[in-house]
């Protein structure tokens, strides 16, 4: 498996900001997303907010359905743009129940708040592509996030299956850096995250120093 990175935003500044630099291969949101970013969580909205992740760039757009009726809402979301949406659902009994009638009607599903790896065997044995265990809300509990997203990597490869773990909430980039040593190759991060990835003093440092060299040099060619 190769690298894969999404922005975890509903943002559409944000993505025009981003998704043209290639980092990412997509978009995950959610209905706390679209609230905080003052977008409705409604079909038409998401329709025009996939039109425009689309038109920038993304390869996957992994949407939240919501509601009484799951299976409804999560066709309706992929019909949005056929093939690039996953539909996301919680990892419950009737999200499970969703996913099952839709992996039948060939569409992509991820499963997202994953707390335990136990969970993870529920995904992989109804076919999900992904499921996104949530790294800083399981320490939030008290408990290793870490050790826990390893132990999840463990009973996915243990099965043999192609699931992945769509890492989420991630809290600082040395989570990431720590979780791709032992293997987990697909993240979601923030606008914030991304932004820490390129904010390491000493290279920023270097880099001044390389244009004040150039401008040295410059001068002292030119006298």
């Amino acid at each position: 498996m190769t690298l894969r990175l999404f922005l975890d935003c509903a943002d559409p500044q944000a993505w025009l900001q981003w998704l043209p630099s290639g980092l990412f291969r997509g978009i995950t949101t959610n209905p706390t997303l679209l609230r905080r970013a003052g977008q409705s969580c409604t079909l038409e909205r998401l329709e025009q907010l996939t039109a425009e992740a689309l038109a920038l760039g993304a390869q996957e757009l992994h949407l939240q359905a919501w509601g009484a009726d799951l299976l409804g809402c999560g066709r309706a979301l992929a019909a949005l743009a056929p093939g690039r949406i996953w539909v996301k659902l919680p990892i419950t009994r009737s999200g499970a129940e969703a996913a099952r009638a839709l992996i039948a009607d060939g569409h992509a599903v991820t499963f997202t708040a994953c707390y335990e790896p136990a969970q993870v065997l529920l995904a992989a044995a109804l076919g999900a592509e992904y499921i996104a265990p949530y790294l800083g809300r399981i320490g939030d509990l008290g408990r290793d996030g870490h050790a826990e997203l390893v132990r999840m990597q463990r009973c996915v490869a243990g099965v043999g299956s192609p699931l992945r773990l769509l890492v989420a909430s991630l809290r600082s980039p040395d989570d990431l850096a720590r979780l791709a040593a032992e293997g987990l190759d697909t993240f979601t991060i923030s606008p914030a995250i991304a932004e820490a990835l390129f904010a390491v003093a000493p290279t920023e440092a270097a880099a001044q120093q390389f244009e004040r060299d150039a401008v040295g040099d410059v001068s002292a060619g030119a006298s």
